[in-house]
């Protein structure tokens, strides 16, 4: 098995915590989230380190997690929508991993999102125009670091992760 580890980006909803865990699982490889990790190692959820120290303090742990996760291995991390926006993080995975955009429709996002009260960025009169702001934002940087784009609209995640593996470089399998 390769030591190179294998990185989704996307924006939220895309569907990179269920791809990685499955990727994971098939490639017999660890699996981290990265917000799942900043939240088991600060012991409280995202949204609430939003509220007592913003967008900022969390993307400074964000990048210590990144930093972290990265210094080992052979696993497959799910990153964070917005890991990408600081450029230390884009030089990390860059360095780190073979990076796997999931790209999906707003449209789509906001189906997948619609109850997810857990998103700061969403917590908002009008989640449609900032999801599509966001998009807008972070799709150049996305592509710029993608060693592999992925379209995940209305496709079941196994199906998704079936079509990922065969287009592995062999290194990664």
């Amino acid at each position: 098995m390769s030591t190179q580890n294998i990185i989704l980006v996307g924006p939220m909803g895309s569907g990179k915590s269920t791809i990685g865990q499955l990727l994971a699982s098939r490639l017999n490889r660890d699996f981290f989230d990265s917000d799942y990790y900043i939240e088991e190692k600060t012991g409280v959820d995202i949204p609430r380190i939003f509220d007592i120290e913003g967008e900022e303090g969390f993307r400074l742990r964000e990048t210590r997690a990144l930093r972290e996760l990265t210094t080992k291995s052979g696993l497959v991390i799910a990153t964070g929508g917005g890991s990408v926006t600081r450029e230390e993080n884009r030089e990390l995975l860059r360095n780190k991993g073979y990076i796997i955009f999931l790209d999906t429709s707003v449209n789509q996002q906001m189906l997948r999102l619609k109850s997810d009260k857990k998103r700061p960025l969403l917590q908002t009169d009008n989640p449609r125009e900032r999801l599509e702001k966001l998009f807008n934002e972070r799709k150049p940087l996305y592509l710029e670091l993608a060693d592999m784009h992925v379209r995940t609209d209305r496709k079941f995640a196994r199906k998704v992760a079936s079509e990922i593996i065969p287009k592995l470089p062999s290194s990664l399998l």
